[in-house]
């Protein structure tokens, strides 16, 4: 009897963006046999495989991972991963046709069954984090220039009182350009690759 695992269609494109957004190490931490392992690993990208893995094993491998490794982003769909999953710094589970118990256990769920919205999920992480901060150092830098004018007297106490609420509002409303609509992600599927299971 033979078993065959078919790769997911966008997996190599997957890796592909995932590595030019600055992922370093992407692992692959399974049940598997290490020759199918190995092989899908080949196929897809991956830098780094553990096979033969209970799920306490996974979570052993996740809390190896060195600090300035980290932040560690775990990606699965399984019960088995749901574990791994909330022990991780960011969980990511694959809503759409996973397990209940892995989507309870992540921070992120993806409810298309497409690897290609990590890379999404990603990018819009990395841009809200700039917008936030681009709007703290806006807030700071107004702040700094009305103090430094109301120092000479030239603002009376009420009237900066009311600027301090102009400088929440701009701090605010730029911080509301995360909310903006984000392209996708330009993962395009590559051909399936079959692996065999004897």
């Amino acid at each position: 009897m033979t078993f065959i695992d078919n790769v997911r269609p966008e997996a190599a494109a997957t890796l592909q963006a995932l590595h030019a957004e600055g992922v370093k190490n992407v692992m692959m931490l399974t049940g598997d046999q290490q020759a199918i392992a190995d092989n899908i690993a080949e196929a897809v990208g991956i830098d780094t495989v553990a096979a033969n893995l209970l799920p306490a094993d996974k979570i052993k491998h996740l809390k190896a991972v060195t600090k300035d490794e980290r932040p560690v982003i775990m990606v699965g769909d399984g019960v088995n991963d749901a574990p791994s999953l909330a022990v991780a710094d960011v969980g990511i589970a694959m809503g759409a046709h996973g397990s209940t118990a892995a989507s309870e256990s992540a921070d992120v769920v993806i409810l298309k069954d497409d690897l290609s919205r990590v890379v999404t999920a990603i990018q819009i992480a990395k841009d809200t984090m700039q917008v936030a901060k681009q709007a703290v150092w806006i807030g700071i830098a107004i702040c700094t220039i009305l103090m430094l004018i109301a120092s000479t007297g030239i603002i009376p106490a009420l009237f900066g009182a009311m600027l301090q609420e102009v400088v929440d509002t701009v701090s605010i409303l730029w911080a509301l350009r995360a909310l903006r609509d984000r392209p996708n992600s330009n993962v395009k599927p590559l051909k399936p690759t079959t692996v065999h299971q004897n």
